[in-house]
């Protein structure tokens, strides 16, 4: 799931989750009418329950081993579950009432499950509360409320083959840094059967040209869709202007299922893509030479995308006390810098930037755009429109960005109104 990074939620895991929360509503369940915001929280004594929805072995190894280290330090014991489904595994907790004390939520599920009460909101009670950065509290935040903690994040930015670009006799100078400069290295690199850019077909790549154009798919607010706006439609019209010039191809058209295959077997010279794609690289691609560095400016200026999960913590937990000192000690900078070594994401807190940067110079881009990085919409339905704009992505060179970007809308709208 690191390639997609938000495990945004497809429509029938909606659709499970959605009954589920119904039918624990109806039936007497426990759930509020809203998040539960008592500064008073339970504190009962006995092991926490953990679940979170793992990218892998490090991951995994990486949590348990912290979560083992803070029960040494605290005395209270701390079982982690790696979800097979987590938002199904999840919603079936809530609906029994028992569901896991602290896990992994994404902004996906975040609005949801605060709207109905089975989140905690505990975000204004944490010690760090301050070092968060503030487009990561924005994503998980809910009536003006701080929901839960962010773990940690990646947003987009342009990996680029330096092999490939010594041999098309490009030079530092050479980096773009607007649209036009971007149009024309991937002419350049485009030779010998390979593409000069590629990405995946998905808003998850292409909105960062929509946020360089000054587009997003709703306002700030979301109670309003925006995704047919004209600086979206510019953003599509000159991704559909590299295609046309056959210096950009969806991985799909190169017959990988995402950019970071396409980039890694050569078969393009640079892809968008976030920052766990420099794990996948030392462990799959490990002989390939790369540098990564800032997307290129829009006529807005910049812009990339971020994405992130948080620590939920259940509503229905009777150990939220210590849940909270759990949540707080995972989100240290120590703590976080010790998962950005293990599983390669970005620190959630301010406090362990210059350290992260110090220690990973070279991916350094990543953290430098996260002033200007636009988070994923929250409301209950906006995930299941997302993965439907990303159906529809992948016909971008034989579709009109207007009609594709007004069917979208509408669906939006919609979505907004529930």
């Amino acid at each position: 799931m690191q390639r997609r990074t938000t495990r945004l939620l497809s429509a029938g895991a909606l659709a499970v989750a959605a009954a589920l929360a119904l039918s624990a509503c109806s039936s007497g369940s426990g759930f509020s009418s809203g998040s539960s915001s008592s500064s008073k929280l339970t504190n009962g004594s006995g092991q926490i329950n953990m679940l979170i929805g793992s990218s892998g072995p490090a991951e995994t190894n990486a949590v348990k081993a912290a979560a083992a280290a803070w029960s040494k330090q605290s005395g209270v014991p701390v079982s982690v579950q790696n979800a097979s489904s987590l938002d199904q595994q999840m919603a079936q907790g809530f609906a029994s009432g028992k569901p896991a004390d602290v896990f992994y939520t994404s902004t996906a599920e975040m609005t949801g499950w605060a709207k109905n009460g089975s989140l905690l909101a505990y975000g204004d009670q944490l010690s760090n509360k301050n070092d968060f950065y503030s487009t990561l509290k924005s994503s998980f935040t809910y009536n003006g409320k701080f929901m839960c903690a962010p773990k940690d994040f990646s947003t987009l930015a342009l990996f680029i083959n330096t092999a490939d670009w010594k041999a098309a006799g490009l030079t530092d100078a050479d980096i773009p840094k607007t649209w036009d400069q971007l149009a024309t290295v991937s002419k350049k690199l485009t030779m010998d059967g390979r593409v000069g850019l590629t990405m995946s077909p998905q808003w998850e790549r292409l909105g960062a040209f929509m946020a360089e154009a000054g587009g997003s798919l709703t306002n700030a607010s979301q109670t309003k869709a925006t995704v047919n706006s004209a600086a979206n439609i510019k953003a599509l019209d000159y991704v559909k202007q590299l295609q046309s010039a056959g210096s950009m191809k969806f991985s799909s058209d190169l017959g990988e299922s995402w950019g970071g295959d396409a980039f890694g077997k050569n078969k393009a010279a640079m892809t968008v893509e976030g920052n766990w794609l420099t794990g996948a690289m030392s462990a799959t691609y490990p002989n390939v030479s790369y540098k990564v560095v800032q997307m290129p400016t829009g006529p807005a200026g910049p812009g990339t995308l971020q994405f992130t999960n948080c620590w939920g913590i259940a509503s229905q937990s009777k150990k939220q006390e210590n849940a909270l000192k759990l949540v707080e000690y995972l989100t240290t900078a120590k703590q976080q810098l010790q998962f950005a070594k293990a599983f390669g994401v970005m620190p959630s807190v301010k406090s362990a930037a210059a350290q992260w940067k110090q220690e990973y110079p070279q991916y350094a881009p990543f953290l430098d755009e996260v002033s200007s990085a636009q988070g994923v919409p929250t409301k209950a339905g906006t995930a299941a429109v997302i993965s439907d704009f990303d159906q529809k992505l992948s016909s971008l060179s034989s579709t009109d960005p207007t009609t594709l970007l007004d069917g979208v809308q509408k669906n939006m709208a919609a979505a907004l109104k529930q």
